[in-house]
This record gives structure tokens, C-alpha cells and sequence, in this order.
């Protein structure tokens, strides 16, 4: 699908020769040999997975998947900002090596991504009009209640919203968290369901809307993020995976993430991702 794509290099080098990168194999690895950039996908996620004013690839998903890549030798890495429901067609086409952005696992997106093991947890949330007139808490409230919810196309919301039985007339789909913010001040929208990472930061950013109770959110909504790559480059994933587990929950890495909003509380505890691709 087409894609408004903005590039920027935000780092330069290439250390291949003194890696274990260079056993590896597959379309990333091939890129690498040819000293070509390992371009990373991502859309414009507040918190998870963004540009910044530089242009450069910032949130904690991006944050993450660059530091483990440079503890493998590789800095030259070109971020691409795309739509989010453009993501995974662009990294099956080729347009991105990896992709980051906060992509939860999902039975149905690893039948077309392989994923790193998880990187980050949360929850769903939902945001409503200031002092939460429906009292719409929930994916069952928006069922119960008929809503109308408004969330991202190509986010796990969709799917979510779906399983439990809301009716696609009542799923309004749009880009990204910016319309969906606008399509609940406008009214078009009873609520907007989107990650709890996003939902906390809009509603600090809006007085009309606010955060509902997340703790009354399913449980089933609770997800796990990852990297996602190609299934053609497994081998290229095993060293990522390895490099991940020595960076994952570090001091380094606390200190890195902690300026978006992300915490102990965040980190994915022993679930794996052969796991949440079964039950998620």
C-alpha cells in the first residue's frame, strides 16, 4: 500500500567484519554484506515508536532494537516512518529490514512476521470525554453499550473489538492516535481504544478526554511487544534474540527508556514469544 515515507540517517559506521553477524544469512544479512543500511519501520507511536523533530527514529521500541544492534556491530541504520497498517506489508515487500513501533504479537501477525523475543507488556486503554458520560470502561461496555470506538487500522484493537463480538459498523478505523483524538473531541466517537502507553499520554496532553479505568480493561486485552523481521532471516534473529537477552532489563537499559514513561512494570517477564503467538 502506498506509504508517506520520510527517511533520515541517524547513524553512520559498519563493524560487519569483526561481528558474528557474518554467519549469518537471509535478504537483512545480504543488505549488511553489501554495506547497505538496516532500515528499521515504524509509524508515529507517542511513547512506543516514533520520529523526533530531527527526524530520527526515538520512542522506547526504537530505543531498544538500535542498542541491541549496535552491541552486534551494526550502527548504520536508517529509520523509515510509514502508516502503521502499512508496516508488515512493507516488511514482506522489503521496503524495511525490521520493524518496531510497539507491534504486539498476535497468532495472526506471526503467521507473516517473525518476532524477536517480547521486549515490552501493556494493556489496553480507552479514552472518553472528560468525566466519562457512558461510563465506558472497557470492550464490553462498548458492546453493551452499542458504542461507536474509534482506534488505529492494523492495530490488535481491531481484532480485539471484533473477538468480542463488536460489529464492524461500530469500529471506526483510522491512522493513527491523532484522528482518533480528533474523532472523539468531534463526537463522531464514543470512545478510542489504543494501547495504555498512548491513551496516558494523550490524556494528559487533551482536557476534553480522559483516561477510563484500565483496571476493570479484560484481561485478555494484556499483550506483549516484540521486533518483528522476515521469516527469511531466522538466522539473523537467533543473534538478535541472543543479544537481546543480555540488554533486556539492564541498568543501561532502564536508564535509556525511562524518558518514555517505560518501567519495571513494563518489562516482559519470562513470556516468550512461541507463548504469546499461541495465546494471543
Amino acid at each position: 500500500m502506498p506509504m508517506n515515507i520520510t527517511k533520515g540517517l541517524i547513524a553512520t559506521g559498519f563493524l560487519m567484519a569483526t561481528t558474528a553477524t557474518s554467519v549469518f544469512a537471509g535478504p537483512l544479512q545480504d543488505r549488511i554484506d553489501a554495506g547497505e543500511t538496516i532500515r528499521i519501520g515504524f509509524a508515529n507511536i507517542p511513547l512506543w515508536g516514533y520520529p523526533n523533530e530531527a527526524g530520527d527514529a526515538d520512542g522506547f521500541t526504537n530505543d531498544i532494537a538500535i542498542e541491541v544492534l549496535a552491541s552486534m556491530g551494526l550502527t548504520n541504520v536508517e529509520p523509515v516512518v510509514g502508516d502503521w497498517g502499512g508496516l508488515i506489508p512493507g516488511l514482506k515487500a522489503e521496503r524495511f529490514d525490521l520493524i518496531t513501533g510497539g507491534m504486539y504479537v498476535l497468532g495472526s501477525r506471526c503467521e507473516n512476521v517473525s518476532f524477536s523475543e517480547p521486549v515490552a507488556r501493556s494493556g489496553d486503554g480507552i479514552l472518553v470525554a472528560a468525566g466519562n458520560p457512558e461510563g465506558i470502561n472497557s470492550y464490553t461496555d462498548v458492546l453493551n453499550g452499542e458504542h461507536i470506538m474509534v482506534t488505529g487500522a492494523g492495530y490488535n484493537t481491531v481484532e480485539a473489538a471484533q473477538k468480542l463480538g463488536i460489529a464492524d459498523a461500530n469500529i471506526m478505523q483510522v491512522p493513527g492516535p491523532t484522528e482518533m483524538v480528533a474523532a472523539l473531541k468531534a463526537g463522531r466517537a464514543n470512545a478510542a481504544v489504543l494501547t495504555d502507553f498512548e491513551a496516558q499520554h494523550l490524556a494528559a496532553d487533551h482536557d476534553e478526554i480522559e483516561l477510563g479505568d484500565s483496571s476493570q480493561m479484560e484481561e485478555w486485552s494484556k499483550n506483549f511487544a516484540a521486533i518483528g523481521f522476515r521469516h527469511e532471516d531466522q538466522d539473523f534473529l537467533a543473534g538478535f534474540n541472543a543479544a537481546l537477552k543480555d540488554y533486556l532489563g539492564t541498568e543501561e537499559m532502564m536508564a535509556k527508556v525511562a524518558e518514555h514513561e517505560y518501567s519495571e512494570l513494563h518489562l516482559p517477564g519470562d513470556v516468550t514469544t512461541e507463548w504469546a503467538c499461541a495465546n494471543r
